[in-house]
């Protein structure tokens, strides 16, 4: 099959294809709308017809169908209505179009909500066929007392449907019509353009090329000396939330990425290494370099963008797997010392001192554990937590929970990993800070609440305190007094970020020699926290 027959065979197809869903969804809108509007219609003739003082003052004579079935019935032929049927609390009716079925039941078991008080719409079966209702209470001395339906039928609707159904159908032949004669004239252009090449050449030219761009990772855009794209892979089109049936080729580039800088490397010819850009509120890592013909003439720049947020969450994930490695590594050397404890005891036969040092070890490790297991029954929280004393041990560090704590009540749609990544970050930075000191007691403390509207979380050490000077820098990323660690200056950060997609907020108090206090407010649903914007 010749490549311009493909193309129009294809086009065809997509064009019946987007027809018929077209014709379905214009289909279901109509028909949607339309038992919108006649519920609505018979909603308010039955609310007109309830508060009609000669309806409710008939429901207190003798014989109230004889008052109410000719003003019922009037109304029906005025409204168009299918049937108009009254009745008491009893659902005994007092009109009806069918003057037989007076003084007997309604049918259809959907007045239950209207003897509440309520007005509905509601679709439903009775003696007339399946219909669209609209049902009110009648009240009389703030009782309801009966009610009233208004009712269209399921068939008239069908057919009004129907009518605009065939409206839209031959709406959506012309425009088959219309896409095919357009089909045709595209294949024709592309037959004389692709000259003597076969299908098939062109076919491996662009898998190989699009092979090539989509195997990288990055997106990747291209420009000619005049600005205008030449490339552009799936990635780019991705990061741009451009639809990829867009075409992007032969435009300028200011036209779909502002501040590329792009341009700058065409008239300089110097290439660009990690700079970064913002796109569409995201931060991501430029590469930008010319491209140079045989003559080392610049005949355009190719700039390349990778997520920054990529590197943070994967520093993240990282950090994430060394706490829980060090509390692992903390616990077993923990562990081990007091083993060669207990095997000294016993090899020195001093078999009361042993007995004594396992109740003691068992009785303070069991009250803990039994002390997290009641206030903090998270698992995951708690067996960090768990870690992080069995690390502050091997460190020599005084690491309490306060008994205060209770972190019972946590939100289950609260991310257990960005609770991790605030709490452990900061306790580590507390560790740190601790360490520093000259002071023989190092102590650092934890207390978690769940009282109230937010989740509170407050890390007390009493190391050196935060210079002044540095106050407004803690939360940059990167930024870190530190000098012991490649990584180091990310911790908070990742803390401030963590904090800021639960809609919480952060904030400190330090004093030089005394020591620092981080206290975090989450919000336990996103309205209870400044109408779940963050706060800093």
């Amino acid at each position: 099959m010749r490549l311009h027959t493909k193309l129009m065979l294809g086009i065809s197809i997509l064009i019946i294809v987007l027809g018929t869903i077209i014709e379905f969804t214009f289909k279901n809108i109509m028909e949607t709308n339309l038992k919108h509007e006649i519920g609505s219609k018979a909603l308010s003739v039955a609310q007109s017809i309830s508060n009609m003082p000669e309806i409710q003052a008939a429901f207190s004579t003798e014989n109230p169908t004889a008052i109410i079935q000719p003003i019922a019935e009037k109304i029906r032929r005025q409204v168009d209505a299918e049937f108009i049927v009254i009745g008491n609390r009893n659902e005994i009716r007092y009109s009806h179009p069918n003057p037989k079925r007076l003084g007997q039941k309604m049918v259809g078991g959907d007045n239950d909500r209207v003897f509440k008080g309520e007005s509905v719409i509601s679709e439903s079966t009775g003696t007339l066929g399946p219909s669209l209702r609209g049902k009110a209470p009648i009240f009389s001395g703030g009782k309801v007392i009966g009610v009233v339906s208004v009712g269209y039928l399921q068939t008239d609707i069908e057919k009004e449907v129907s009518k605009i159904q065939k409206k839209i159908f031959v709406a959506t032949l012309i425009i088959l019509i219309g896409g095919l004669l357009v089909a045709l004239l595209i294949s024709l252009h592309i037959k004389r353009a692709i000259f003597g090449l076969e299908p098939k050449e062109i076919a491996w030219m662009y898998q190989e090329k699009h092979a090539i761009l989509e195997s990288i990772h990055e997106a990747i855009i291209a420009i000619d000396t005049n600005g205008r794209i030449t490339v552009v892979n799936e990635t780019a089109h991705t990061i741009l939330k451009v639809p990829i049936s867009t075409l992007l080729r032969g435009k300028r580039i200011e036209e779909v990425l502002e501040n590329t800088h792009l341009l700058e490397v065409v008239q300089t010819g110097q290439a660009e290494y990690d700079q970064e850009i913002l796109i569409l509120g995201e931060v991501y890592l430029a590469n930008r370099i010319p491209i140079f013909n045989k003559k080392e003439e610049v005949i355009g720049a190719v700039a390349s963008f990778r997520n920054k947020s990529e590197l943070a969450n994967l520093l993240k994930e990282l950090s994430h797997i060394k706490t829980y490695a060090e509390g692992l590594r903390a616990q077993t050397h923990e562990y081990s010392n007091r083993l060669y404890t207990l095997l000294g005891l016993i090899q020195l036969g001093s078999y009361k001192e042993a007995i004594d040092f396992i109740s003691k070890e068992v009785d303070v490790t069991q009250g803990f554990i039994q002390f997290l297991m009641k206030e903090v029954p998270d698992p995951i929280i708690a067996a960090f937590i768990l870690g992080k004393v069995s690390l502050a041990s091997e460190l020599k560090i005084h690491f309490t929970i306060d008994r205060e704590s209770s972190f019972r009540d946590l939100p289950h749609e609260i991310n257990r990993d960005s609770l991790i990544t605030i709490i452990g970050n900061l306790v580590n930075n507390a560790f740190e800070a601790v360490r520093e000191n000259e002071k023989e007691e190092k102590r650092v403390s934890l207390f978690l609440t769940d009282l109230g509207k937010e989740l509170i979380i407050e890390v007390e050490d009493n190391g050196m305190g935060i210079d002044e000077n540095t106050n407004s820098l803690i939360f940059k990323d990167g930024f870190t007094t530190k000098n012991t660690r490649s990584n180091a200056g990310i911790g908070l950060s990742l803390v401030q970020k963590a904090i800021h997609e639960l809609g919480g907020s952060i904030t400190f108090s330090s004093y030089r020699g005394v020591g620092t206090i981080f206290t975090v407010a989450i919000p336990k649903s996103r309205g209870d926290l400044n109408e779940g914007e963050p706060r800093d």
